[in-house]
């Protein structure tokens, strides 16, 4: 009769946490399988920023406002790379006589959206996420580029 009551006993006990160098060995060895994306991802994004220049980008808007939104996310999207850089080829595209819906909706998905980061984003959180975030941030960068141009209008 004593034999159930124990087992209840020892069903019910807390799990056992895992060593420290057991989840630094694991997340060490999923580092590693991931470090060749990684590198990849970075090399990409490094080319892109070499060979697209403002002026290849310049020439591509034609002043329509919904034209300039549209081709400015999707450039920037493919186009990614840090926040320092981009606020200096925005300042060059401005200067070119860029409009602002182009450069802010450039700016923002340069930021937020990535092509040439999907496999990497993919493989670490999952089609369906990164689907979905993908196309929000596609939304949501041309919707705030109109918005804030609207406000630098109406400020100005």
């Amino acid at each position: 009769m004593t034999k159930p009551h124990t087992q209840k006993k020892q069903q019910n006990s807390p799990p056992q946490q895992p060593s420290f160098l057991k989840v630094l060995q694991k997340s060490s060895l999923s580092f590693l399988a991931m470090a060749p994306l990684l590198l990849a991802t970075i090399g990409l994004v490094g080319i892109f920023q070499i060979l697209v220049t403002p002026k290849m980008l310049a020439s591509l808007f034609q002043g329509d406002p919904l034209f300039d939104t549209l081709l400015g996310t999707l450039t920037g999207a493919i186009a990614v790379g840090n926040p320092i850089v981009s606020y200096l080829i925005g300042g060059e595209l401005l200067n070119q006589g860029i409009s602002l819906y182009a450069v802010s909706a450039f700016l923002l998905s340069w930021i937020t959206l990535g092509f040439t980061q999907l496999p990497a984003e993919v493989e670490v959180f999952g089609g369906r996420f990164t689907l979905y975030r993908n196309i929000l941030a596609f939304i949501f960068a041309m919707i705030t580029a109109v918005l804030t141009t609207i406000t630098v209008q109406v400020l100005s």
